[in-house]
């Protein structure tokens, strides 16, 4: 995956904009950054789009930002030149395609059956648009898609929203789902840029999906830690779960044979995409160890951050 398309999979949405007005657009982009996302496909279905692009790009220069529903060569060198850093189609376009993979621009095509999976792949793509991913099938499809085609990687866009977002978003196969319920025409048309941020950061909120796992309790030995067992299972008669280095009283409580970091222990918080959660924290100026961090293959699964709470360290986990 290349380094673009493995940014748009940390950010995990793609604002899927659509611009009538090119004065708007700096507006809408604003709007999404301060809700949390530094991303947007224009889409070049309107005679604003060209110039949207141009005055994202000028006023937002470190937005990701794409052109989308893009039907030619010529709507790709206007998208390029007024700033665009990659293109999506709504279908397969091989001469589009072609000339994006020649002129080493991203380009992200349109892909609903296996005809066009498999041209995707013989042009040296690894990713590609699944569009209109509800009506073609949603989740159902591609995974069924995905079956023959063990490296493919999706982007659906059509008919997301924030009920169905964690959903697509829970099948590692889906690196980002694009959509445009944070920036309806009305919201747009009538600049209610506050409501933009007001949904986009909701749909931050929704995908990072933050909760509290567990709680790990630190203790010097293994007698320390099975006294602490029998005194939870004896009180409250929770259920023990014996693992290598710890013992579960419920789900909830990991009581640890050792001292793991954290003068006293550790909170655990599950997030449905870790890599994704670093991604978003460090923007806040949250640390990360990394010497501490688990892979499943090359995938993220686990990390703490270098600081603690109330003695307490904290541990993203992958639930």
């Amino acid at each position: 995956m290349s380094e673009l398309l493995n940014e748009i999979s940390k950010i995990g949405i793609v604002p899927v904009v659509v611009l009538e007005d090119a004065d708007k657009a700096v507006g809408v982009a604003k709007a999404l950054q301060k809700g949390g996302i530094n991303c947007a496909e224009v889409t070049f279905r309107t005679a604003a789009a060209e110039e949207s692009i141009k005055n994202i790009a000028h006023s937002c220069p470190d937005m990701l930002l794409g052109a989308g529903t893009v039907l030619s060569i010529e709507q790709v060198d206007r998208a390029v030149a007024a700033g665009a850093k990659f293109i999506v189609t709504p279908g397969y376009n091989p001469s589009v395609v072609d000339y994006c993979v020649s002129k080493e621009i991203p380009v992200v095509p349109g892909c609903m059956d296996t005809n066009a999976i498999e041209m995707a792949l013989e042009a040296g793509l690894d990713t590609v648009k699944f569009f209109p991913a509800e009506a073609a099938g949603g989740l159902k499809m591609m995974k069924a898609l995905a079956g023959p085609y063990t490296n493919l990687k999706f982007i659906p866009t059509g008919g997301i929203n924030k009920d169905n977002l964690c959903d697509y978003l829970a099948f590692k196969k889906i690196i980002a789902c694009g959509g445009s319920w944070m920036v309806k025409g009305d919201l747009v048309n009538n600049d209610r840029f506050d409501e933009i941020e007001r949904i986009t950061a909701e749909a931050v909120d929704k995908m990072l999906n933050f909760r509290v796992v567990h709680i790990g309790i630190n203790n010097d030995d293994e007698a320390e830690a099975n006294a602490q067992v029998r005194k939870l299972n004896e009180l409250f008669g929770l259920k023990s779960d014996v693992k290598s280095a710890s013992t579960f009283a419920s789900d909830a409580i990991e009581v640890c044979r050792k001292r793991f970091p954290g003068l006293h222990g550790h909170i655990a918080i599950g997030t449905g995409n870790v890599e994704r959660a670093v991604y978003y924290l460090e923007k806040k100026g949250v640390e990360f160890d990394f010497s501490t961090a688990k892979y499943k293959g090359e995938r993220l699964t686990s990390v703490y951050l270098t600081d603690c709470i109330g003695g307490f360290a904290i541990h993203l986990v992958e639930k």
